[in-house]
């Protein structure tokens, strides 16, 4: 169990399944960037530049910085604003993760989630399914629905008011 959110495990995958895998098989320069503010609002402006949201729910763990209490979710909501930009050749994704707080500590303090290689890959080649199909007009190979496969270990019943994600109103819970 990884209960450390890093970044450079999402930044490295990315890259990786653009360049070796051939996710996004068009010549255009898709890059990851991070914001921990982002919401799931898209603007009308935003709209008719093209961006989209995509809302993963995946299964994540945790460790409070406080009292190093560990936790694993199957309610780990990860969010992607992506966006193609065809006049630049470019695209960007800009992602968040939500945190959940600590039950023991109970001290509003959210923590960011850590996620295994393969979680990442998934949560990842979900993404760039829905970048194919909206930016590029591809046909979904497979409807997918965001959690599929993410519950394969048992975890207690989700506590919403720990969620960061419950608390804005995106939890893959509702």
């Amino acid at each position: 169990m990884s209960a450390d959110w890093v970044p450079s495990l999402w930044l490295d995958t990315f890259v990786e399944m653009l360049n070796e895998d051939n996710e996004l098989d068009y010549d255009d320069n898709w890059t990851l960037n991070f914001n921990y503010s982002q919401t799931d609002t898209v603007t009308k402006e935003d709209r008719r530049r093209g961006m989209k949201i995509y809302s993963h729910c995946a299964f994540g763990d945790f460790e409070c910085e406080s009292c190093l209490k560990t936790w694993s979710s199957a309610k780990v909501v990860v969010l992607f604003r992506y966006r193609l930009r065809s006049d630049a050749d470019r695209g960007t994704v800009t992602m968040r993760p939500f945190g959940q707080a600590c039950r023991r500590c109970q001290n509003d303090q959210y923590y960011l989630p850590g996620f295994t290689q393969d979680k990442v890959e998934s949560a990842l080649g979900k993404l760039f399914a829905k970048i194919r199909k909206n930016c590029y007009g591809e046909e979904d190979d497979e409807e997918q629905d965001s959690g599929s496969g993410d519950f394969e270990k048992k975890t207690k019943p989700h506590e919403k008011s720990l969620c960061e994600a419950c608390k804005m109103g995106i939890c893959c819970q509702d």
